[in-house]
C-alpha cells in the first residue's frame, strides 16, 4: 500500500499540494468547505504529517534551548520540569546548557547558540556574570529569548520571575518578629536582579523595624559550597552577635547549617535561619528549615508558554508579556521563637 502524503491527498481531491497543506494548517486562505474535505480524507486515509519535512519548510528545528546556572538547586530542577511539559505538548525538544555559575562558560554557550541551533532560548543568568554584552549580541542574532528567575534588564524581552523584593522583605520581617536584631544577609550576586531586589527588601524591612543597616552583615556567596561554608563560618566567628540569617539562594542555606554546626551555634536557639529554597526535604532537616518557596514549576511553564507562542506565531516577545509569580513563606523549626 502506498504511503499517504500531501501529493496523494491533493490528487484524490483534485487540489494543489499547496492548498492541501494550507488547509491542514488551518490557513485563512482556504475556505471552510475545502478544509473540511481535506481533513475528512486525511482522517479516512490515516494521514500523518511529516514533522521533519514540515520543520524544514518552516525553517524551524522544533528545539528550544534552556541555559541555567546549576542543576543541584531544586528551583531549576522544578523549572525544567515545567518547561519540558509545555515543550512536549507543543512537539518541541529541549536542550539544556549548564553554565555552572561561570561567566566565561556562559559567554561560550551564547557564542555557540548564535549558530541558529535552536528556535528560541530560556535563560537564567549565571551569578558570575559581571556584564551582559554577550547576551545583547545573542539577542541581536536570535530575538526569541525569555529570561526566567535571573534576568538581564538590559534586554527588552519578557521576564518570568517571582516577587523578589516583597519576599526579601517578608523573610527579614519574619526573622525580626521571631526576635532577631542582628540579621545577616547572604546573597548570590549583587550584579543580578534577584540579588538587588532581595537585598532591597532586606534593607527596607530593617529600616521599618528601626534596625540600622550594617554592611558588614552582608555576605556575597560563591559557586563552591565549601567556600561558602568557610565564608559564613568566618562571619559568624567574627560576629557572635548575629542571631539571624537570611539566605537568598538554596546553596547558602545548607552552608549556613554547616557553619553553625562547625561553631556549635544551635539553630534556632542561637541563630535563626530562613532562605529561598525549593528543597523537597526542607521539613526533614534538623531542625526543619523555614523557607521562601518559589513557584518554580509554574515559572518554567509560563516562560516556555511565552517563548513557544512567539516562535509559532513569529511574533516579537515584548517586555509587557513579563510575569511576576508570588512566592510563599513556610514557617518551620529553624525560625521558631525561643521561650
Amino acid at each position: 500500500m502506498n504511503s499517504v502524503n500531501l501529493k496523494r491527498l491533493a490528487q484524490e481531491l483534485n487540489l494543489s499540494i499547496a492548498t492541501v497543506s494550507r488547509a491542514l494548517q488551518d490557513s485563512y486562505e482556504v475556505s471552510s468547505q475545502t478544509k473540511e474535505r481535506v481533513r475528512a480524507l486525511a482522517a479516512e486515509l490515516n494521514y500523518e504529517p511529516n514533522a521533519y519535512a514540515s520543520s524544514l519548510r518552516r525553517n524551524i528545528s522544533k528545539t528550544i534551548g534552556v541555559v541555567i546556572p546549576e542543576v543541584n538547586n531544586h528551583f531549576f530542577s522544578l523549572a525544567i520540569n515545567g518547561i519540558e511539559e509545555v515543550a512536549r505538548q507543543s512537539g518541541y525538544h529541549v536542550l539544556i546548557y549548564l553554565t555552572h555559575e561561570d561567566y566565561e562558560r556562559e559567554v561560550a554557550i551564547t557564542q555557540y547558540l548564535m549558530g541558529g541551533r535552536v528556535d528560541g532560548l530560556l535563560i537564567s543568568v549565571a551569578s558570575g556574570s559581571q556584564e551582559f554584552s554577550h547576551l545583547e549580541k545573542l539577542y541581536a542574532s536570535k530575538p526569541a529569548i525569555v529570561f526566567f528567575d535571573r534576568v538581564c534588564d538590559a534586554i527588552q524581552t519578557a521576564n518570568v520571575t517571582t516577587n523578589d523584593y516583597e519576599s526579601g522583605y517578608l523573610a527579614t520581617q519574619h526573622l525580626i518578629e521571631a526576635g532577631c536584631t542582628r540579621v545577616a544577609h547572604l546573597l548570590v550576586s549583587g550584579n543580578l536582579s534577584i540579588g538587588r531586589m532581595r537585598m532591597q527588601g532586606y534593607q527596607a524591612a530593617l529600616q521599618d523595624a528601626g534596625i540600622e543597616f550594617d554592611e558588614t552583615l552582608v555576605l556575597e556567596g560563591d559557586a563552591d559550597d565549601e567556600t561558602n561554608t568557610a565564608l559564613i563560618t568566618d562571619m559568624l566567628r567574627s560576629r557572635p552577635d548575629v542571631d539571624g540569617i537570611f539566605a537568598s539562594v538554596e546553596r547558602l542555606v545548607i552552608s549556613s547549617y554547616q557553619a553553625c554546626q562547625a561553631l556549635g551555634r544551635a539553630i534556632p536557639q542561637d541563630v535563626k535561619i530562613i532562605g529561598f529554597s525549593n528543597l523537597g526535604v526542607a521539613s526533614l532537616l534538623a531542625p526543619s528549615l523555614t523557607t521562601i518557596t518559589q513557584p518554580a514549576y509554574e515559572i518554567g511553564k509560563e516562560a516556555a508558554n511565552i517563548l513557544l507562542k512567539a516562535i509559532e506565531k513569529k511574533k516579537v516577545i515584548l517586555p509587557s508579556q513579563s510575569l511576576v509569580l508570588k512566592s510563599e513563606l513556610f514557617q518551620r523549626k529553624s525560625t521558631e521563637p525561643c521561650r
